[in-house]
């Protein structure tokens, strides 16, 4: 994301001596992606970074999946995982479930009304989409604040933690790359990087930390989650000293908001195609945002999607507000994801296909997840499943 930032305290030439007040020397880190060929951020801090006094083995939430096997479509009640009596003792870091994942990306979905510990993903950038609520992110960057239809992009190994706020729970969908690096699809930027025109959001919509965030504290846990050869685990750092002592920083990678309510839809004559709803890209999958926006205005126009197969690709989408006028009368609800997986044809239920005609506007919010390998079910999606969903089209059940 070659869109540069700076923020507190910098030298003003890098690699070069910076003291504070009294000539106490900061320590400087070079915090970069795909080691030192693309974007990062220099960070100045009080003490070494890399100062830990022990190291032990944190046990992750359930990360086993199963295979979509029978095939079939699938719908999945995000909201029952999580009763209110549960709120106040989940966080978004250790409450999360997994609903679905491959090697590329895990989607999970946690409620919480608690406080999180530091932790930091080291496997890929993660996204995370604010369903409701609000929330103030401390970061090693500094905080951010975020609301209802926000993403929260936090590039790899970013030290941060959730506090949530406000009278309702927070209530938040994950998108964790498997590997690699989340960023706006490449057709919306110019060959060093800018916002195109024909981008349906821009450099203005992203909003990073302003200030830096100093804590206090010694023997600082820091729970990380990484990759092994035999697969994800996570292990418990303690910091001697906390790990928000930086005091300036630049560069073009940190975290950053975008608000869904921010992103221009783009529309036309006759019904346009998934990718021009497109917000992010990372490996092996894309994340795409439907918006209330107006809908096609060709006299003969269908407004809901044609039936359609995905021949490379499953398409999870996770119903976040509005009312999704192709899936009348299927069960889709708030805080629903529908799993239409690869080598099965689908569509909009039988009677939204007439009924959306001579339509004008769509009232919906959804968050599309595509991938190009087979999605597998986590232990979250395999207890909320409505499992009369793959009849809707048909209206029979199996005898």
């Amino acid at each position: 994301m070659a869109y540069y930032r700076r923020v507190g305290d910098v030298p003003h030439k890098r690699h070069t001596a910076h003291r504070d007040g009294e000539g106490r020397l900061y320590r400087e880190e070079l915090m970069g992606e795909e080691g030192f060929t693309s974007d990062s951020s220099l960070l100045y801090h009080r003490g070494v970074p890399s100062a830990i006094v022990d190291s032990t083995v944190w046990e992750i939430p359930d990360v086993s999946t199963a295979p979509n096997h029978p095939l079939k479509p699938r719908h999945l009640r995000l909201h029952e995982l999580f009763p209110k009596e549960t709120w106040a003792s989940t966080d978004v870091v250790t409450g999360r479930r997994l609903i679905l994942g491959n090697a590329d990306v895990r989607l999970s979905y946690a409620v919480s009304t608690a406080d999180s510990p530091l932790y930091r993903n080291a496997t890929g950038d993660e996204i995370v989409y604010v369903e409701s609520g609000e929330a103030t992110i401390e970061t090693i960057f500094g905080a951010l604040d975020a609301e209802q239809g926000d993403y929260l992009l936090l590039p790899t190994s970013t030290t941060h933690r959730w506090l949530p706020k406000g009278e309702g729970p927070l209530r938040t969908y994950i998108v964790e790359a498997g590997t690699g690096h989340i960023a706006p699809p490449k057709r919306y930027l110019s060959r060093y990087g800018q916002f195109l025109e024909n981008s349906p959001y821009c450099e203005r919509d992203l909003h990073g930390p302003s200030e830096v965030l100093l804590g206090t504290g010694t023997d600082v846990e820091v729970l990380i989650k990484h990759r092994t050869s035999r697969g994800l685990v996570g292990t418990r750092l303690v910091y001697a000293e906390h790990p928000f002592d930086v005091v300036g920083w630049d560069g073009c990678l940190y975290p950053f908001t975008l608000s869904v309510h921010d992103f221009e839809p783009i529309t036309g004559r006759v019904h346009q195609p998934p990718p021009v709803h497109q917000v992010f890209e990372g490996p092996g999958f894309v994340v795409c945002n439907f918006v209330p926006r107006k809908v096609d205005y060709h006299e003969g126009s269908i407004p809901v999607p044609y039936y359609h197969s995905n021949v490379d690709s499953d398409e999870i989408m996770f119903y976040c507000g509005g009312d999704y006028e192709a899936r009348k009368g299927s069960g889709i609800g708030q805080g629903s994801i529908s799993v239409h997986p690869g080598g099965y044809a689908h569509g909009p239920q039988p009677a939204a296909y007439e009924r959306s005609i001579g339509v004008e506007f769509f009232d919906e919010l959804a968050v599309m997840v595509d991938t190009f390998r087979p999605l597998e079910l986590g232990e979250g999606g395999r207890s909320c499943e409505d499992p009369s969903y793959a009849w809707t089209w048909s209206g029979r059940p199996p005898a």
